[in-house]
């Protein structure tokens, strides 16, 4: 049991450090029935977190389904929520299960080897070594994005902990990438799922695009240039001087702000960034502490889209809007995972 308990500590570690969890917390664990949401569902348990469960039952593999959702409601005590119909695709199932329980903290059990998965797709499909988040704006965590597969597996054994096989994965994306090109790649380097992990914990980097406008403008210091950032930010250099420049933008049926797209049928509204001093509408609570009290990380706050109306900001997008204001604003953030 010593490994476990070292196992449970990597966790707790991960969990401190990246402020998952309130210490005792609730946290609903998403569970399918595999060794990893079993892994994470019993390490929580057992670290003092209060624990429950939810199952999404998707009827994708007919028997086999019921009997995860059998073994979920019997061994996890998971609430088990019946949505779903067969030949929706790996995206929508994942937005299916991310709808339920949306007011409570959620965890899934998402780890090392999920991530590596993730960006060899990603790399794939759209160039992007972007990984899985380990906190999503939408109140779902990952605390076992530190371990591997196969230790989640080793931790059900340590622990006699039944679990289940999902039989279609060799057919899913991640079975390809699993079944083909991971034994592929560990051919050519022993180390290689290490390296590609090594890419999800990069700084992030700029959009090569916007990597290359940047670098022209700060190539020179004859003149005077602009290059655009976002829809509201504005990178201008004048001789020897850089500054950011802020312009609102004008909220208009529907537009894209960096990763969000927002739309309302009010007029008026426009979209800007943070500035010190900003309040919410019609509240004494600076936008400052919105950002705080939601956790979101100071790298991120300086361009997450305000809304406003003149100088009042009615809503902020995934957070809070104003009294009056609360269904003005539709907002979805296409980066989230």
């Amino acid at each position: 049991m010593e490994k476990s308990a070292q196992l449970r500590e990597r966790i707790e570690q991960l969990i401190r450090a990246e402020n998952l969890i309130e210490p005792g917390g609730e946290i609903l664990c998403l569970v399918s029935g595999g060794a990893d949401s079993t892994c994470l569902w019993h390490a929580l348990g057992a670290l003092g977190y209060r624990v429950s469960a939810l199952h999404v039952n998707h009827h994708q593999r007919g028997e086999e389904s019921e009997e995860d959702a059998r073994f979920c409601r019997v061994v996890l005590g998971a609430e088990v929520v019946e949505a779903g119909e067969p030949g929706m695709s790996e995206s929508e199932l994942r937005d299916l299960r991310y709808s339920f329980a949306q007011s409570s903290l959620r965890a899934t059990g998402h780890t090392a080897s999920d991530q590596v998965e993730t960006i060899l797709y990603r790399i794939a499909a759209s160039g992007s070594v972007r990984g899985i988040k380990i906190k999503r704006e939408d109140g779902v965590v990952r605390p076992l994005l530190d371990l591997w597969r196969d230790e989640t597996r080793a931790y059900c054994l340590a622990e006699h902990l039944d679990y289940r096989e999902d039989s279609s994965n060799p057919d899913t994306v991640r079975g390809v990438i699993r079944g083909e090109i991971l034994p592929a790649l560990r051919r050519l380097h022993p180390s290689a799922e290490e390296n590609i992990l090594a890419l999800a914990r990069e700084r992030p980097r700029l959009p090569r695009g916007l990597e290359g406008a940047l670098l022209e403008l700060l190539g020179s210091q004859r003149g005077s240039k602009s290059v655009d950032l976002s829809p509201a930010l504005k990178a201008v250099r004048e001789y020897d001087r850089l500054f950011i420049e802020q312009t609102p933008l004008p909220l208009e049926g529907r537009v894209r702000f960096g990763p969000w797209i927002l739309e309302s049928e009010l007029e008026g509204l426009q979209v800007r960034c943070f500035k010190s001093g900003d309040r919410l509408a019609g509240r004494k609570k600076k936008i400052q502490d919105v950002f705080v009290d939601a956790k979101i990380p100071r790298s991120q706050r300086s361009s997450w889209p305000l809304v406003a109306e003149g100088e009042e900001i009615v809503a902020v997008p995934g957070i809070v809007a104003a009294p009056g204001y609360e269904n003005a604003v539709r907002a979805i953030r296409e980066d989230d995972q």
